[in-house]
């Protein structure tokens, strides 16, 4: 399996260099299209008023999530794999009652959790970045729900981003802590991946360029293919 997710990485990369990452032109491959037994649902955390982190320069992490997510759309479009999208522009997805800035992002939470557990058969990556008080901290993590097929795509995805993005990383895929609103609620396999931090200069100027951004989704895709349609499809159940 690790093999099989290296060869797959490696082409992945080869594709990402050729300029398809364009939503508008992704085309379809016949040849790697299988029919889904199950719908992935890409979800860039925060939008609209609520930014989230932000890197010193001022980039929100809203639309670093969200140029993430979009990147990821268009590459598994492009491989025949047709995700859904919790947002798809710098929208926040409170409800019209809401109006305070809390009300607002707990509505946008409940709205999610409402639109991920209305599809069936569904799987969920939400993009997030991070962010701490000491500046010397760097690197992707992924956090994955209960159960053992999570446990297993959350690794595979740790992998795949150590291995693309920076391999000196020795971060672990760790369970997903309580409290965190979405995954609290949901009943889909699911992981968190924090793509990386932006209190980190080196690595939140990285985040912001398009050749970066593009290599997560090449991660993110390869843990989808080497993980999902691997293990966790035929092991929803456990």
């Amino acid at each position: 399996m690790k093999r099989d997710m290296i060869l797959l990485v490696l082409c992945l990369c080869v594709l990402a260099g050729i300029g398809w990452l364009n939503p508008d032109e992704a085309v379809p491959t016949a040849a790697i299209a299988q029919e889904q037994a199950c719908t992935l649902i890409l979800d860039a955390g925060h939008g609209g008023e609520d930014g989230g982190a932000s890197t010193a320069a001022g980039n929100k992490e809203s639309d670093i999530n969200l140029a993430i997510v979009l990147k990821t759309h268009a590459l598994m479009t492009f491989l025949g794999v047709e995700p859904s999208l919790t947002r798809n522009s710098d929208t926040s997805l409170h409800s019209s009652e809401a109006e305070t800035i809390r009300q607002k992002k707990v509505s946008d939470l409940k709205n999610r959790v409402a639109m991920v557990e209305h599809v069936p058969n569904a799987l969920l990556i939400s993009v997030h970045q991070n962010h701490f008080t000491d500046p010397r901290y760097s690197g992707s993590q992924v956090f994955y729900g209960e159960g053992e097929a999570n446990r297993q795509w959350g690794e595979h995805a740790q992998e795949a981003l150590r291995q693309i993005l920076s391999p000196e990383n020795d971060r672990k895929a760790k369970p997903i802590p309580d409290g965190i609103y979405l995954f609290d609620h949901i009943t889909c396999p699911a992981i968190l991946v924090e793509c990386g931090f932006l209190s980190n200069g080196e690595e939140a100027a990285l985040l912001c360029t398009d050749s970066y951004q593009r290599k997560v989704a090449v991660a993110l895709a390869g843990s989808y293919f080497s993980g999902v349609q691997g293990d966790l499809i035929t092991k929803r159940g456990e």
